[in-house]
């Protein structure tokens, strides 16, 4: 079957600033001009990398890029990976064919997408893979700039996260932010978590699933079942998201041979045996606060009764680790190729690549 990459126009890009170089760096806009204003356009092929095992992201976009604030899209024969496949430190990820004049200027534009969505990528995959199958939420949205948005959540999408927090996240591919009852509506309801998980299940679509958080009075085991016996089946799950500083009540009597603060393996147990006591063994159990690859592995070692993982932060985890850079690698005279780069930088094909049309 044809992968099939996304459409153009669903980036809503800055075109006409795009095309201006509004957003490149300076030098690249004018090596554009030096080239027109000396008449010289010289035919390259240009090469895209980055340094590191990865999972890449921002292909599409970066083709969107090309495509639509190129001054000739026409003019350039593009090849390139797809978002989400694995990429070897140094592999090659994209070409670009053509008069440099015709796209000199969208070099930091689209070396910047390639860099931010394949962090993001990279690091989507490394927590799916660490949640052995188990659901990863993608929630991380509230730290950064909500610009950046729906470009993350399309990536970790692609590397195997089924839920994110918001609309904007989910935009590119159809679907809608989910999320939990949020310790606010809890507050706003002077605290009383079960009357504001019942009216959030009372106002709420049908095909919302109702996941309740517990842990508004330190005591996720009491609230967790408090809530179940007041909603029953409406209840999809529980979300414990205990501070790292503090001790869950269920842990005062078991404290001494493990470490009792926030979200441990010992809390995830004792809601786990609550509910199923009751007969609630179809209420889910998510976690979150500060999970990362590292610490869900350990929960998945452990055979800790998890359903499903709320990630925030480590989406961003290791800045500049995913750096792309552009070189031009060969000039074309006359129909023959030349070989033209920076010491240390030569051609490096990838028969991986797919002819962008």
């Amino acid at each position: 079957m044809a992968r099939k990459r996304l459409d153009p126009s669903i980036f809503n890009l800055p075109v006409e600033k795009m095309r201006a170089g509004y957003y490149s760096d300076t030098y690249f806009n004018r090596a554009r001009d030096i080239l027109d204003s000396d008449g010289y356009h010289p035919v390259v092929r240009m090469q895209v990398f980055q340094r590191n095992a990865a999972v890449v992201g921002g292909i599409d976009e970066a083709i969107a890029i090309l495509k639509l604030c190129s001054s000739d899209w026409s003019r350039l024969r593009v090849r390139a990976l797809y978002d989400g496949d694995p990429v070897e430190p140094y592999e090659t990820v994209l070409t670009i064919e053509g008069p440099y004049e015709v796209f000199a200027h969208l070099e930091t534009p689209y070396l910047g997408v390639l860099s931010r969505r394949t962090r993001i990528a990279t690091n989507a995959r490394a927590i799916v893979q660490a949640a052995n199958g188990k659901t990863v939420l993608f929630f991380p949205a509230r730290f950064d700039h909500h610009l950046v948005q729906t470009g993350d959540g399309y990536a970790a999408y692609m590397s195997g996260a089924l839920g994110v927090s918001t609309d904007a996240n989910a935009e590119w591919w159809g679907a809608r932010g989910m999320g939990t009852v949020p310790h606010a509506l809890i507050a706003a309801y002077g605290g009383d978590t079960v009357l504001a998980t019942k009216k959030f299940a009372e106002y709420s679509p049908p095909d919302v699933h109702v996941i309740a958080l517990v842990d508004f009075e330190n005591d996720c085991v009491r609230t967790s079942v408090e809530v179940a016996r007041e909603l029953g089946t409406r209840l999809w799950g529980v979300r414990l998201d205990t501070s790292g500083t503090l001790v869950d009540r269920s842990i005062w009597h078991q404290m001494g041979t493990f470490k009792p603060t926030g979200v441990n393996p010992h809390l995830v147990w004792n809601v786990r045996r609550a509910l199923d006591a009751e007969g609630f063994d179809f209420v889910r159990i998510i976690v979150s606060g500060g999970f990362d690859p590292e610490r869900i592995a350990v929960f998945e070692r452990e055979g800790v009764p998890v359903d499903a993982y709320a990630v925030g932060s480590a989406f961003f985890a290791g800045s500049g680790r995913y750096d792309f850079t552009a070189d031009i690698v060969a000039l074309e005279r006359d129909g023959v190729w030349t070989e033209c780069h920076k010491v240390g930088r030569p051609e490096r094909p990838n028969a991986r690549l797919e002819l962008v049309t």
